[in-house]
C-alpha cells in the first residue's frame, strides 16, 4: 500500500490565528502612515476613514467566507468556487503579487526602522548595506518557513502581543500629552489636498488594511476554523481600524514636543516632515512616538526595534501566505502540481516558499536598482515620475489587493445565490431575502457597497500610480499567458471550469476541519433540497 501523501498540519491555535492576521495587517500602519501623510496631508484621516470603511466590508466578507469554506487558499478559492476557474486564477495571481510584495516591502521597512537606531542602515546614505540586510532577512525567513508553521506561529504570537501593548501606549500618551483638537481642525482646513492627492492618499491608505486574508490562508491549519475564525477576524478588524484612525488623527493634531525644523530652519508640523523623504516615510510610527512628551525618550529607544520586529514577522506572513495560496491553486489545477509538493520531514510547501521568495527578491532588485546604480535614475525618472523604491512596492501592493478584493465581493454574492445550503457560522449583516432556483437565499447588500468601494480604490490606484498601472497589469498578463499554456497542456478547459463535485468537497472540508455538527447540518440541507426538487417534478 503506498504511503499517504503528506498534507499541511492543523496546528494553529486561536491566538495563533489572530497573530497571523495581526502580524500582516498590524504592521501595515508602520508602513502606510508616512506614505499617506506625504500624499494626503491635511486629509490623511479622511483617506484612512474611507479606506477603513471599505476594509470593514472586506473583513466581514472574508470572515463569512473563511468560516464557511475553511480551506487553504483564501480569496482565490472563494472566487474559484463562486465565479469559475479563470477568475479564481486572476484573484489568486493578484493576491500572490501582494504576498510577494509583502515579503519585500516589510523587510525593506524593517531595515528603515532599524536605521533609526543604526544609522549605517539608512537607505539614502548606504544603499548597498540597506539592500544586503533586506536580502538577508528575506532568505532567512524563507528558511524559517521551510522548518515549520508551528515555529513561525509562536514567533508571531509573542511579537504581536508586545506590539498591541506598545501601540496602545503610544496612543494613550500621545492623546493625553501631545494631541490638540484645535490643531487638527486647523491642519485639515489649511492643508486640505487637491482631489488628485486625496485619491493618491486613499489608494495608499488601503495598504494599511491589507493582509486580513492571512487568517483565511491559515484556515486549513487552524483548529476548529469555523468557530475560531469569526472571533479572531472581528477582533482583528476592530483593532486595526481603531489604530489606523487614531494614528492618523494624532499625527495631524500633534504639537511636537521637540521643535521640528526643515533644512532652512523653518518650524514645521509633524506631518510636514514626510513629503519627498523616503527615509522618514519608512519609519513614521517611530518618529511620531519619539515626539510624545514624557514617553518619547523611552519610545525612541524601543519603538524602532519593536516596529522592526513586527515588520519582520509581517514579511514572514507574506512568505507563509504566498506559499499557501500557491499550494491551494496547484491543488485546484490553476498552477502546476510542483507547487503542492510538501517537504517530507517538515510538511511545509517548500517549493512554493522558494519560488515566491525568488519573485520577492526580483522585486527588491527592481526597487533598489536606482539607489544602487545612480545611472538608472534617469531611466526611472523618465518612465515613473521619480517614484522611489518604497513607492514602487506600495504601488503594486495597492493594485494587487484592490484587484483581488473586487473579485472576492463578486464571489461572495455568487456563493450566496449558488450555494445557499452551506451552513454559515457567521453571516455579514443587511441581507435581502430572495428565491433562487427554488431555494431561499439572502442577497448581501454590504458586498455591493464593498465592491464599489474597493473598485473605486483600484481606479484611484491606476490613475495615480505610474509604476502600478504598468507593472500590475503586466503581472496579470504574464500570469494569464502561463495559465493558458498550462491548462492547454493538461487538456483542461482554458476559459471554462473543470467539473467538480462541490457537495462532496464541502462535506470533506467540514469533516477535515473537525466541524462535524456543520457537516451534519449541510448533509441534512442537501437531502431536504433534493427531496423538495423531487417532489416538484411532474409525476
Amino acid at each position: 500500500m503506498p504511503a499517504s501523501k503528506p498534507e499541511l498540519r492543523r496546528s494553529v491555535t486561536p491566538w495563533g490565528s489572530f497573530s497571523w492576521g495581526y502580524s500582516d495587517v498590524g504592521a501595515d500602519i508602520f508602513v502606510g502612515l508616512g506614505l499617506v501623510l506625504a500624499a494626503a496631508a491635511g486629509a490623511t484621516n479622511v483617506a484612512f476613514l474611507f479606506a477603513g470603511i471599505v476594509y470593514v466590508c472586506i473583513g466581514l466578507a472574508y470572515t463569512e467566507l473563511a468560516a464557511t469554506y475553511p480551506v487553504a487558499g483564501g480569496g482565490q478559492y472563494f472566487v474559484l468556487r463562486g465565479l469559475g476557474d479563470i477568475f479564481g486564477f486572476i484573484a489568486g495571481w493578484a493576491v500572490l503579487l501582494d504576498f510577494t510584495i509583502d515579503v519585500t516591502l516589510f523587510a525593506w521597512t524593517c531595515v528603515d526602522y532599524m536605521s533609526q537606531l543604526i544609522p549605517a542602515f539608512t537607505g539614502s546614505l548606504h544603499p548597498w548595506v540597506h539592500f544586503g540586510v533586506t536580502l538577508g532577512l528575506i532568505v532567512g525567513l524563507a528558511l524559517l518557513n521551510v522548518i515549520g508553521v508551528r515555529e513561525s506561529t509562536a514567533f508571531n504570537g509573542i511579537v504581536s502581543a508586545l506590539d498591541v501593548v506598545s501601540e496602545s501606549l503610544i496612543l494613550c500618551f500621545g492623546f493625553l500629552f501631545a494631541f490638540r483638537p484645535e490643531l487638527l481642525l486647523h491642519t485639515m482646513h489649511v492643508s486640505w489636498p487637491s482631489p488628485y492627492h486625496l485619491m493618491l492618499g486613499t489608494s495608499l491608505a488601503i495598504i494599511s488594511f491589507v493582509g486580513l486574508e492571512s487568517i483565511s490562508q491559515a484556515a486549513q491549519e487552524t483548529q476548529r476554523p469555523a468557530s475560531i475564525i469569526p472571533r479572531t477576524s472581528i477582533s482583528l478588524i476592530l483593532t486595526i481600524l481603531i489604530f489606523a484612525l487614531a494614528y492618523s488623527n494624532l499625527a495631524l493634531g500633534m504639537q511636537p514636543w521637540h521643535p521640528i525644523h526643515d533644512a532652512a530652519g523653518h518650524p514645521m508640523q509633524f506631518w510636514q516632515i514626510f513629503p519627498n523623504n523616503g527615509d522618514n516615510q519608512g519609519k513614521a510610527v517611530a518618529l511620531l512616538a519619539a515626539q510624545i512628551p514624557y514617553f518619547g525618550a523611552i519610545a525612541a529607544l524601543y519603538v524602532p526595534l519593536l516596529g522592526a520586529v513586527l515588520l519582520l514577522i509581517s514579511s514572514n506572513s507574506g512568505i507563509f501566505g504566498s506559499s499557501r495560496i500557491a499550494y491551494a491553486m496547484s491543488r485546484s489545477n490553476l498552477l502546476p502540481s510542483l507547487f503542492q509538493r510538501v517537504h517530507p520531514k517538515f510538511r511545509t510547501p517548500a517549493v512554493s516558499i522558494a519560488a515566491f521568495c525568488g519573485v520577492a527578491i526580483l522585486e527588491l532588485l527592481f526597487a533598489s536598482f536606482p539607489s544602487l546604480y545612480p545611472g538608472a535614475m534617469t531611466l526611472y525618472a523618465h518612465f515613473f515620475r521619480h517614484e522611489t523604491g518604497l513607492d514602487f512596492l506600495a504601488d503594486l501592493y495597492a493594485f494587487g489587493a484592490a484587484t483581488s478584493y473586487s473579485f472576492v465581493f463578486l464571489a461572495l454574492i455568487a456563493l450566496r445565490l449558488n450555494d445557499p445550503l452551506s451552513p454559515r457560522k457567521f453571516k455579514i449583516p443587511f441581507n435581502l431575502p430572495i428565491m433562487v432556483k427554488g431555494e431561499r437565499a439572502e442577497f448581501p447588500l454590504v458586498a455591493v457597497i464593498g465592491f464599489f468601494g474597493i473598485f473605486s480604490i483600484l481606479v484611484f490606484t491606476l490613475f495615480t500610480h505610474p509604476i502600478g498601472r504598468v507593472a500590475g497589469p503586466s503581472w496579470l498578463v504574464l500570469g494569464l499567458v502561463a495559465y493558458f499554456i498550462y491548462r492547454r497542456r493538461r487538456n483542461l478547459p482554458v476559459l471554462g471550469s473543470e467539473q467538480r463535485n462541490w457537495r462532496a468537497q464541502q462535506t470533506d472540508i467540514l469533516r477535515d476541519a473537525g466541524e462535524l455538527e456543520l457537516m451534519d447540518e449541510y448533509i441534512a440541507n442537501v437531502k431536504a433540497s433534493d427531496a423538495r426538487k423531487a417532489a416538484a417534478l411532474p409525476q
